[in-house]
């Protein structure tokens, strides 16, 4: 049996309905905008990349035949107080921390995990149109994780 290639994912792309003001609200984020560019008539890319990540964020016209907000995606992060204290510092509408799984809703507990387990407090915000993107505290990975 041979060793399987390496796949990196490098791009996720969200589906927005006003690219420009979704601009604006990644601007807000602190990320790091890679590209605007319109190489051709109906098509628009624009693309983001949050600090230390490796994969980028793209959305703009005629990428994604998804519904806007209709995207549910996770950043990790090593201290989620500081990353909370950011957002909020950023002026982002971002939930009060919870443990506890992400979904079903219900199921999150108030407050950091008692234990500070590694993937096991969270918060979350969305974006304009309502993609959720929800922050993960990790601080030690699981086994074949890098």
């Amino acid at each position: 049996m041979s060793a399987s290639i390496p796949m990196n994912l490098e791009v996720q792309v969200i589906a927005v309905s006003d690219p420009d003001r979704s601009k604006t609200f990644y601007e807000q984020l602190g990320w790091r905008l890679d590209e605007d560019a319109a190489p051709m008539e109906g098509l628009r890319i624009v693309q983001f990349t949050p600090p230390g990540s490796g994969t980028s964020v793209d959305f703009g016209i005629g990428l994604n035949p998804a519904k806007p907000g209709s995207a549910v995606n996770t950043l990790v992060v090593s201290d989620i107080e500081s990353a909370h204290h950011e957002l909020v510092g950023r002026d982002i509408k971002v939930t009060d921390i919870w443990h506890g799984p992400p979904f079903p809703v219900e199921a999150r507990q108030p407050g950091l995990d008692p234990e500070r387990t590694s993937y096991g407090s969270f918060c979350s915000f969305e974006d304009p149109d309502g993609n959720l993107w929800i922050v993960q505290e990790v601080t030690d990975r699981l086994p074949g994780r890098i």
